[in-house]
């Protein structure tokens, strides 16, 4: 027999009661686990990984930054990476100057079908700073909310809110300037925080500072990209938001749906700039 709060119960009593009783669920309906941060470590991973890459291979004139970084127009850059020839507006023009002896080489861009840069540029750092800053914030976010969203929702939320960073750079920034870095897609884990905290009837007064001085770095900040910052913010809501509002599982399709919709839409985006380009 097995003590129970109230008398004793037989083993097979305990063990058919356990099967009635359901297991807890996560605010948006994910189960409930203990285990590490893979996603967390394996997303920092990465950003380190291409960093490294960067560096080995010649820092800011590196060619994987030229492939991976996010530049909506392709241009002609000078070899060291420091600048770029303003005239040159094709591989073509770009080649008869190499060959005229000028150390210079064609950079793709989004608009020339590089559209993997919408996502590896949320991968990519130059300085060895920016990295630092953006993998503390993006290990102190992950800590907290992968734990609770799960591993699959925790990944999805980084990379479509790095995609919307990288929407509003491809609008708002000037097609041959170059945006690196994963500050869209934590700016994005903000917005999800802002979402759960919401939708559990939490005060936002705890997150209040940390959303007013990091406004402050995206509107004040040199060298500071708001574009990325404020796409992936408004990313993260709208995805937060998709996951929260069907948050049952028998809902699970439509969060895929609705998901899949709204990615649809800054793909969209993305192939509206290209075509009035």
């Amino acid at each position: 027999m097995t003590a129970a709060s109230v008398g004793f119960q037989c083993p097979e009593c305990v063990r058919e009661g356990n099967k009635s009783v359901r297991r807890p669920k996560r605010f948006t309906g994910a189960r409930i686990g203990f285990r590490a941060l893979p996603v967390t470590f394996s997303l920092i991973g990465v950003n380190v990984l291409v960093w490294l890459g960067i560096i080995l291979t010649g820092g800011a004139g590196s060619r994987i930054a030229d492939l991976v970084a996010l530049r909506f127009r392709g241009a002609c850059v000078a070899d060291d990476g420091n600048g770029y020839f303003p005239n040159v507006t094709t591989d073509q023009i770009c080649s008869t100057l190499q060959s005229s002896g000028a150390a210079a080489h064609w950079v793709l861009g989004v608009d020339d079908g590089a559209v993997w840069q919408l996502l590896t540029s949320t991968f990519t750092h130059v300085a060895i700073l920016h990295l630092a800053v953006n993998m503390f914030s993006l290990y102190m976010l992950g800590s907290f909310l992968e734990p609770i969203v799960g591993r699959l929702r925790f990944l999805v939320f980084y990379l479509i809110s790095g995609l919307a960073g990288s929407a509003l750079v491809v609008w708002a920034t000037a097609p041959a300037a170059t945006t690196v870095g994963a500050s869209g897609a934590i700016f994005g884990l903000l917005g999800v925080l802002v979402v759960l905290f919401v939708r559990a009837g939490q005060s936002l007064s705890p997150l209040l500072p940390v959303l007013l001085i990091n406004a402050a770095i995206t509107f004040f900040g040199p060298g500071i990209s708001w574009q990325g910052h404020v796409g992936g913010f408004i990313g993260g809501l709208a995805v937060a938001g998709i996951f929260t509002t069907f948050r049952a599982d028998r809902k699970a399709p439509l969060q895929w749906a609705a998901l899949g919709g709204f990615t649809v839409v800054l793909l969209a985006l993305v192939g509206v700039r290209i075509l009035v380009f």
